[in-house]
């Protein structure tokens, strides 16, 4: 087996001869970018399954869409909640405004405090 190899590059080149294989069938999908480069990409007919995408890149780097054809594939916005929107949802104004002065009270108080110690501090010097 070893003469009969001799001289060739194993892996590099195929000896199966392609007379009786069949290419896969394809389907020649149009995109177009805004600039109006038009590409045609060829997808198999099994993709068909799989869907083939509504948008490609461009040659040029720019998205390119399939002309005549709705996106199918766009989902509707979901509206980004905030932190205020999430606080909302567990409580009400009410709530908020009565947890503010609470802690406004408390902020005060601890503001005289700070206030009375400094001036034993410079009482004391």
């Amino acid at each position: 087996m070893s003469e009969s190899m001799r001289g060739t590059r194993l892996g590099a080149i195929s000896y199966e001869r392609e007379e009786r294989v069949a290419p896969a069938e394809r389907l020649p999908t149009a995109y177009e970018c805004p600039v109006g480069h038009r590409s045609l990409v060829p997808f198999s007919v099994e993709a068909l399954e799989a869907e083939i995408p509504y948008d490609w890149t461009c040659r040029c780097g720019r998205p390119a869409t399939r002309p005549q054809h709705v996106n199918l594939q766009v989902k509707p916005e979901r509206h980004v909640r905030t932190h205020w929107d999430m606080l909302l949802e567990r409580r009400t104004i009410a709530d908020l405004e009565e947890l503010m002065s609470e802690r406004l009270a408390l902020l005060h108080a601890h503001q005289a405090e700070v206030e009375a110690e400094a001036k034993l501090l410079r009482r004391s010097a």
